[in-house]
């Protein structure tokens, strides 16, 4: 694959037109209004997921893929189009020197290869007895029909050390050719022999449909392993490849749903049964990279894995923080942590779906179609299936055991991003518990602390920079970050600083001044600290702030202590000029962000807005244009503390 499909299969076309083009879903297809000409009344521009291109049916008339697009965009050529979409898509460009053009002629050659191999395999299947019993284990053991083994390319590597590699020297192939695509395999002594023997074969194919290698299942149950697949080779890397994607695409953007299953002969049989949007990693654990294969056809993606390899045991493996590292392990870990990591990172909806006890889906989907359908539709979020499979022959009446079950799932539902969902989660762990919410905070909180404590230390070994010099955060969430420290040692200026607002006509301070879930969560803890009696305010913070919450740190070269003394000292008049200053620069800030999005929702929507939706957003406007007046006026003036 060459930099150009690289970049266009890392690239979703979807979300970057979206970055400018407020588009909407019609169909398998997107609609909105072209951003190269002056309309606000016909939605004339069109995105096409399926070939990843875009056109304008109105007055540009133009389309393109995402290279054309973004030279469009920016009035770029195609050089730094490339360069550009390249750094986004974390691919690293490289001259096409003559060692380059070969590698490149070098992976056709052996796709080639493999091709032929699909051909080898496929007569072996159809025209030798050992052959004709493998087609009726399929047929009669495994409900496959012979049009479905057809349409997959299903083949049969004979039981022999050299019957491959004859029949391809015979043909001219260099024994090497068939070592580089994975066909043969070498022991150290230089010997070579037929890498797949007496199994039946299955063409693995990238999402393009080319040839990339082979997976091989046993025919004699006694032969370990169970399956092989082909080594890493110039065309196959086992974790980015996932099987079916090919065939499964279109149907996966249809349904806006990935299902992800174990095996190949699960995804061949569904997708016999009609249920075509399923995929597998072929026996792994789904890796990220898999994972942004899919979200580029739909970020709703269901793990429907054998319970033999995402039961109990798998699943608690799967929770140790400090498990070993996934290409150590041979058997599939569900890592609990690293699919809430990774739906995180691609704002996925990731769940995960229960089969029945010693069923497999291929099995499930040949008793009962509907039963299938009923299992997809049932699946959990990743936290409720650990949840649920923590509980299973527990006693949950047993304190200890609740204790346990708790300081596991809690540190899950620290990953997940969204604040809402994670009040939604605590809730319902501590229904199933029979606990208290505030029993679930206080365990996150011991473990804040205890978390907060390890890093301190560690930070007093290695200080780290502040956050303005590693020039890694917005402005906007420096100034949150300012804000909220100085009301952690002081958070009875926030008296005095809610006066200060009023007195210039605003609003006294609350969590929407902050437009991160992080600092939303500080922002509220410090404002209850201040409405309840029974503990010191700072004492209050410091014994509830969350574990998922680590965004102050002592400044370099002080230490916990000494920022403890700190927070003793009075403030300076300064700081809290500079704090109320702070809190007019970020609501100016957010009133122009409203500004910008409500004018956008005049002009975008115009032809389906009443008068009266039109009125309702005059109206808004004017007031957000007074506040911004407000703000400019306070921060043109000296802050009077009173």
């Amino acid at each position: 694959m060459n930099a150009i499909e690289e970049i266009k299969n890392q690239v979703d076309i979807v979300d970057l037109i979206s970055e400018d083009v407020k588009l909407r879903r019609s169909g398998k297809n997107y609609t909105g209004f072209c951003p190269f000409h002056a309309n606000t009344r016909t939605p004339a521009f069109v995105v096409f997921p399926d070939s990843g291109t875009w056109r304008c049916f109105g007055e540009c008339n133009e389309g393109g893929d995402i290279f054309r697009y973004m030279m469009k965009k920016e009035g770029l050529d195609f050089r730094d189009a490339l360069k550009k979409l390249a750094e986004r898509a974390g691919v690293r460009l490289e001259p096409l020197t003559p060692q380059r053009k070969e590698q490149t002629e070098r992976a056709e050659q052996l796709g080639r290869l493999l091709e032929d191999a699909v051909i080898f395999y496929r007569s072996q299947l159809l025209q030798t007895e050992p052959g004709r019993l493998a087609m009726a284990y399929l047929e009669e053991k495994r409900g496959i029909k012979a049009q479905t083994v057809e349409t997959w390319g299903v083949g049969y590597a004979p039981d022999s050390w050299d019957a491959l590699m004859s029949y391809f020297t015979a043909k001219g192939y260099p024994l090497q050719d068939l070592i580089d695509c994975g066909l043969l395999s070498q022991k150290e002594d230089g010997s070579v022999y037929d890498r797949f023997r007496h199994r039946l074969m299955f063409p693995i194919r990238d999402a393009s449909g080319r040839m990339t290698g082979f997976g091989g299942r046993v025919m004699n149950p006694e032969d370990l392993p169970k399956f092989i697949n082909s080594p890493q080779t110039l065309l196959f890397d086992k974790s980015s490849i996932l099987f079916g994607l090919d065939q499964a695409r279109k149907a996966i953007r249809r349904e806006n749903q990935a299902v992800v299953v174990e095996g190949y002969l699960d995804v061949i049989v569904l997708h016999q049964e009609g249920f075509h949007n399923v995929v597998s990693p072929m026996g792994t654990a789904l890796t990220e990279a898999q994972m942004r294969q899919l979200k580029r056809f739909s970020r709703c993606l269901v793990l429907a894995l054998d319970p033999d390899a995402a039961g109990v045991k798998a699943t608690l493996r799967g929770l140790e923080v400090a498990r070993e590292s996934l290409d150590r392990t041979t058997d599939l870990v569900f890592d609990a942590r690293g699919l809430l990591h990774s739906e995180a990172r691609l704002q996925a909806d990731l769940r995960v779906s229960t089969l029945p006890d010693d069923l497999d889906p291929d099995e499930i989907v040949l008793r009962n179609p509907e039963e299938w359908k009923t299992i997809i539709e049932n699946a959990q979020s990743i936290i409720l299936h650990v949840l649920e499979t923590l509980m299973q022959g527990q006693d949950i009446d047993d304190p200890k055991v609740k204790s346990e079950i708790a300081a596991r799932i809690l540190p899950l539902i620290s990953d997940v991003p969204n604040p809402v969902e994670r009040d939604a989660y605590r809730q319902q762990v501590a229904r199933a518990l029979q606990v208290s919410e505030e029993a679930l905070l206080q365990l996150s909180s011991e473990r804040g602390r205890r978390k907060r404590t390890a890093t301190t230390m560690q930070r007093q070994q290695i200080p780290e920079p502040h956050a303005a010099e590693t020039g890694t955060e917005p402005m906007n969430r420096i100034m949150e970050k300012q804000l909220l420290d100085f009301l952690m040692r002081f958070p009875e200026q926030l008296y005095k600083i809610n006066r200060t607002l009023q007195i210039v006509g605003l609003n006294r301070l609350t969590r929407y001044d902050f437009s991160f879930a992080d600092c939303q969560q500080v922002a509220e803890l410090i404002f209850k600290s201040l409405t309840q009696n029974d503990l010191d305010p700072n004492e209050f913070i410091r014994d509830n702030m969350l574990d998922e919450i680590d965004l102050f740190t002592p400044e370099p070269g002080q230490t916990g202590d000494e920022k403890t003394e700190k927070r003793k000292d009075s403030p300076q008049s300064r700081e809290l000029e500079e704090a109320v200053r702070i809190i007019l620069q970020l609501r100016r800030t957010a009133v122009n962000t409203q500004i910008t999005q409500l004018r956008f929702l005049q002009t975008s929507n115009e032809d389906e807005q009443s008068n009266k939706d039109l009125e309702v957003y005059q109206t808004s406007l004017l007031h957000l244009i007074k506040q911004r007046w407000i703000l400019d006026k306070a921060l043109s003036l000296p802050i009077r503390m009173d």
